[in-house]
């Protein structure tokens, strides 16, 4: 497990471009037969890449975590960003389909990931993994794509015609602070959460995926008058202080994971800055 910790705005404008890669860029999440995983300090966050090939993967603990198993005091959401593939959770099975997400709930002990047809050859399938601490147990629930509340948000016109998927949320799937999603530009929309914001009472990881192998996503950063960004090829994820501003822009259509951790699970409480505003 990669270790980093948290960050204030005073830092960014003496950062490089490889010093903002190395905090807010996590790359290669998806390494066949293993689990990937980054803890950082902002909101005690964990991020994980699992990638099962031939055989199940079960998920570890960490000495980072002081934990007897990974969901001792942990919840997590999980989303799939490759092919079909299946979670195990104290001996119940859950199939994800491309672009499923599962809710773990804090407590469940034996937790195995496999594709749909394991053993039976390589797997494709890619478990894109959230934690966040969790003080009280919720039960484990499957939502499978487009099955959560979907908002239609944008314009053609302003290139941010998306639509948002709300998965683990106050009036969905239940979870002590987790918040999860996924958002999909419509073809020929480039700009997602334009104006940009901030919410200072949460991070927010984004996972961008199903971006063509030549095609990056310009991700904005920082204060909004002090504004950095990365470029970020498909399945790479960026870690958003609750004091950054988080937007991006692609070179063609893509999608994306979005989790929050923090004070509260409120969708909508959010400090937005008019474009003319930024710097």
């Amino acid at each position: 497990m990669e270790l980093r910790h948290a960050t204030n705005p005073d830092q960014i404008p003496g950062m490089d471009t490889a010093e903002l890669r190395s905090r807010y860029l996590v790359p290669g999440l998806f390494v066949a037969g293993t689990v990937q995983a980054v803890y950082t300090h902002e909101d005690r966050v964990v991020l994980a890449g699992i990638t099962p090939t031939t055989d199940p993967i079960s998920m570890p603990t960490y000495p980072e975590i002081r934990s007897e198993y990974f969901f001792e005091h942990r919840e997590a959401g999980i989303v799939n960003v490759g092919a079909a593939g299946k979670v195990v959770v104290d001996g119940t099975e859950y199939a994800l389909s491309t672009g499923a997400c599962l809710y773990i709930g804090r407590g469940a002990q034996d937790v195995t990931f496999a594709g749909a047809g394991a053993g039976e050859g390589e797997s494709e399938a890619r478990f894109y993994l959230f934690s966040a601490p969790a003080h009280t147990s919720y039960p484990t629930v499957l939502t499978e794509p487009g099955g959560g509340n979907v908002r239609e948000l944008g314009e053609q016109a302003t290139s941010n015609r998306r639509t948002l998927n709300q998965y683990i949320h106050s009036s969905g799937v239940r979870s002590c602070q987790v918040v999860m999603g996924v958002t999909t530009l419509h073809e020929g929309s480039m700009w997602n959460t334009m104006p940009a914001h901030t919410h200072d009472r949460r991070t927010e990881c984004y996972l961008y995926f199903d971006l063509p192998d030549d095609a990056r996503v310009l991700h904005i950063l920082g204060k909004p008058s002090e504004t950095r960004h990365l470029v970020v090829a498909s399945e790479e994820a960026i870690i958003s202080p609750s004091w950054s501003v988080h937007s991006g822009v692609g070179t063609a259509a893509y999608s994306f994971v979005w989790a929050m951790a923090g004070e509260n699970q409120s969708f909508d409480d959010m400090d937005t800055f008019p474009v003319a505003e930024m710097r």
